[in-house]
């Protein structure tokens, strides 16, 4: 069992997502000082895009060694390359192309029509052969700094919904073909890669994710019934929500 889930709450979405931005810059800075390359694994979703915007404004990113950062996605909507549905797209544009990255330490997942084409599980496997390639020696996956999860409304993250069949054994990355919030098409890292990283954060804004934040956080650890209340970091696991978020938590 990793880390018990810690909320920590903010004023309002803008004081979250500098807040989190913050930790991010913070996160690498330790990680890149630790053991040089920092291995991040980055979301979706209004505040998720919104956190890696603030980062641009964050004085102290200026410290990072961006070109020695592995950037990695959770979960991907399966549509074109440069469509406005996926989680990259948003990522490149709110923080990714202002950034001096290197382009081969960025990691999207595959997009319908590219090499595995609209073969969603191909695509599903080189991805997961893609994060074996960079794992160490023996691993299937890289050694994970930090994964940044937005939270549903109905609970769900990554691409992980409530209900959800388990997986087979030793999967890392599955094809969603019926998710229940549109398009339904999408690839999703599995719970056991998820739950590697070292820290996991749960990053959610406003009154619509407060009964979701409640059924994952209030339970007894380890018995939520919401994909939320099912991940954890090795090292820790954080809750950044704002107030409104925050309404039904106990």
């Amino acid at each position: 069992m990793g880390a018990q889930m810690e909320p920590i709450l903010h004023p309002d979405p803008e004081s979250l997502a500098a807040a989190i931005a913050a930790r991010l810059v913070t996160a690498i800075l330790d990680a890149q000082a630790d053991h040089g390359i920092a291995q991040v694994v980055l979301t979706g979703g209004t505040i998720g895009t919104a956190s890696l915007a603030a980062v641009r404004d964050e004085p102290a990113q200026a410290a990072v060694d961006w070109s020695a950062v592995e950037f990695w996605w959770s979960d991907e909507r399966f549509e074109p390359s440069g469509s406005e549905l996926r989680n990259e797209t948003g990522a490149r544009e709110a923080l990714l192309d202002h950034l001096p990255i290197n382009p081969d330490r960025v990691h999207p997942m595959p997009a319908r029509g590219g090499a595995s084409g609209d073969d969603i599980a191909a695509a599903a496997t080189a991805y997961a052969e893609e994060l074996a390639a960079a794992a160490p020696d023996g691993a299937a996956y890289p050694a994970f700094d930090v994964a940044m999860l937005g939270v549903g409304h109905d609970g769900h993250v990554a691409s992980l919904f409530p209900g959800f069949a388990p997986p087979p054994a030793g999967a890392t990355v599955i094809p969603v073909l019926d998710s229940p919030k549109p398009p339904p098409t999408r690839l999703s890292f599995t719970l056991d890669v998820i739950n590697s990283a070292s820290e996991v954060w749960l990053v959610a804004d406003g009154a619509v994710k407060a009964t979701a934040l409640a059924e994952a956080l209030n339970p007894p650890v380890g018995q939520s019934t919401v994909p939320a209340g099912m991940v954890h970091g090795r090292n820790r696991s954080l809750a950044l929500i704002d107030r409104a978020a925050a309404g039904s938590l106990t």
